[in-house]
């Protein structure tokens, strides 16, 4: 099914922006990780704005950690020219599976799932073509990593993910998840509400039922969940022109 200039439009992207990121502490005792100072603005701001210039308008952010910071910083998101609405854990964090089972009245039968704590320099709509001719009703992008940027965790062969495991790691695994996928609703309907699960867990089932379609970017990533990543991050956009939005 082709793609026209404007039909991410109608495309949500979910931003799990829910997690406690110990690893940048002391800075997010008092701070969501969303709202990290990165090149002189929260990274959230970066972020959206990427996701702006790449077509998309619809975003949905799942919190939890502080949450209603976030939400008193971007609002609706119509000074971003973006409709942002929120969904929040609720008393207990959720995680990113349960987050997005949370999230479903919001984002319809089919969405883009995007790491909070990532920055993807893509091109989705490649991503989304890809998602709707593979017959799949879920997809990773993978990156082939070789354990330099992060450690690899996907056997992707042959254009098929074979292995999926954060924990369990292979020598075949040679790509790693690179923060983007796209789901339909389906996928999540067997998980329960309220039920706390990761997203990593999902896809492994997925990949398990033959269910999870790999597409590969030669992008790479980059990330604040890390101090070396965040310093990293912070000097590219110090560097590079400026997004910009209406």
């Amino acid at each position: 099914m082709p793609l026209q200039p404007n039909d991410l439009a109608d495309w949500p992207v979910a931003i799990l922006a829910g997690g406690i990121a110990t690893r940048l502490r002391p800075v997010t005792d008092k701070l969501p990780k969303a709202l990290v100072p990165v090149a002189g603005e929260p990274f959230l701001a970066h972020q959206l704005r990427l996701l702006h210039s790449a077509g998309i308008r619809r975003v949905v952010i799942c919190v939890g950690y502080l949450g209603e910071m976030i939400e008193a910083e971007f609002r609706d998101g119509s000074r971003l020219d973006l409709r942002i609405t929120y969904s929040f854990d609720g008393p207990r964090l959720l995680g990113t599976g349960g987050a997005l089972k949370q999230a479903l009245p919001l984002l319809g039968e089919r969405f883009f799932v995007l790491y909070g704590d990532s920055y993807l320099p893509i091109d989705y709509r490649s991503v989304a073509r890809a998602f709707l001719g593979s017959g799949k009703p879920a997809q990773m992008t993978v990156f082939k990593n070789d354990g330099r940027w992060d450690t690899s965790n996907v056997w992707f062969e042959k254009g098929e993910i074979r292995l999926y495991d954060k924990t369990s790691r292979t020598t075949k695994m040679r790509h790693i998840d690179y923060g983007l996928g796209v789901l339909s609703d389906e996928v999540l309907k067997e998980w329960q509400a309220t039920e706390a699960f990761e997203l990593a867990s999902l896809y492994q089932e997925l990949v398990a039922k033959n269910q999870l379609a790999g597409y590969e970017v030669t992008e790479r990533f980059y990330e604040i969940g890390s101090p070396e990543g965040l310093a990293e991050l912070d000097d590219l956009l110090r560097h590079q022109p400026a997004l910009s939005t209406p």
